[in-house]
């Protein structure tokens, strides 16, 4: 059993070292080749609240894509455990080795491509000109067909590869979907990049994904799936280690290439530990950003016009009635450390 917590432990202190190795050399060159937003989120924003709110000098001067530290914090991370399994074979070396085809293999793949099409995207809102640059709908329904692409392979490795034909569900036995499994996961993916729209404040988005990250970490050891709670601690490890410099004032910014990869994983850790239910409680702050971005798009379509929040996502909305921006991160960090630790219980309890 100490072997098990090590292997998980070790690979995430690594990952966090990791990512704070990468930071200076990543930061050099997001500054030397400025590598921030050519256009405000100002001109797509038809409301006089979100310029009070919003520091638009911050966001045209401050890179975009340093959610690269997270992934290839990950990457670097997996391939040292793995090449040091390869070229020092012991019975410690091959234990820490946490790449396995079975539990990890896909996370990591779905890791990686999510984010370099979010890197793409975050390249084309930096260099790009023209209404991609400015990601209007029509973009973001290309982004949107992206995610279910990528989401739409996974589930056929799933239902293909790994025979996975049903879900369970929490205090009720399993629920048998065959190759209907296919598009539920599509459907999943694409409603938690929704949640992506979280990383709009300093610091908010990195807190809230670590906790959620650990919950998953922790369901996986508690299913006795080692290596998957390893990666998920990986994971972990380098979003802490991009927080460190995302805290107030950020240094960078996530960007699609931290988000869309992220999210796509969690909801791909999200089946493999079948917990996918779970999922809505372990990431209930990426449910309600998520959610009050759709309720307000319905209420102003319904309702001619009339809004429920100030703004939306929520956490606008909250510093659009007078919180200060390390208020909404905090007490979003602690509702998600909160939710993480009831969906953990859920997880474990309910088999």
């Amino acid at each position: 059993m100490y072997l098990d917590l090590i292997k998980i432990f070790l690979p995430t202190t690594v990952a966090f070292f990791m990512g704070l190795l990468l930071t200076p050399v990543a930061t050099h060159f997001f500054y030397k080749y400025r590598m921030w937003k050519k256009y405000s989120r100002n001109t797509n924003i038809n409301t006089s609240d979100f310029p009070k709110i919003h520091n638009e000098e911050a966001e045209l001067r401050t890179p975009r894509a340093g959610g690269i530290i997270i992934w290839m914090g990950v990457l670097f991370t997996t391939l040292i455990f793995y090449l040091v399994s390869i070229m020092f074979p012991t019975l410690y070396t091959e234990k820490m080795n946490f790449l396995s085809r079975n539990q990890t293999f896909i996370p990591l793949f779905t890791l990686l491509v999510g984010s370099l099409i979010g890197l793409w995207d975050d390249l084309i809102q930096i260099y790009g000109t023209g209404k991609f640059a400015r990601d209007d709908k029509s973009w973001r329904k290309w982004k949107a067909f992206l995610i279910a692409l990528i989401s739409f392979l996974i589930g056929l490795w799933f239902f293909y590869k790994l025979g996975m034909t049903s879900l369970h569900i929490p205090f009720g036995g399993e629920i048998y979907l065959d190759i209907l499994i296919i598009p539920f996961f599509m459907i999943v993916a694409l409603a938690t990049f929704s949640g992506g729209v979280i990383d709009g404040i300093d610091g908010l988005s990195g807190g809230v994904l670590a906790a959620i990250f650990t919950a998953y970490s922790a369901i996986a050891y508690a299913n006795n799936q080692i290596d998957i709670a390893a990666f998920s601690g990986v994971i972990t490890g380098a979003i802490l280690a991009f927080l460190w410099f995302n805290i107030p004032p950020a240094r960078f910014y996530m960007g699609e290439t931290g988000v869309m990869g992220l999210t796509i994983t969690l909801a791909t850790l999200a089946f493999l530990t079948d917990s996918v239910l779970i999922l809505p409680v372990v990431a209930l702050p990426l449910v309600i950003t998520s959610g009050s971005v759709i309720l307000q798009l319905v209420s102003k379509k319904l309702r001619g016009g009339k809004r429920i929040f100030r703004l939306a996502p929520i956490h606008h909305h909250f510093e659009a009635i007078g919180w200060s921006p390390y208020k909404v991160t905090m007490r979003f960090w602690i509702l998600s450390v909160v939710f993480a630790i009831i969906g953990i219980i859920l997880a474990i309890i309910s088999r």
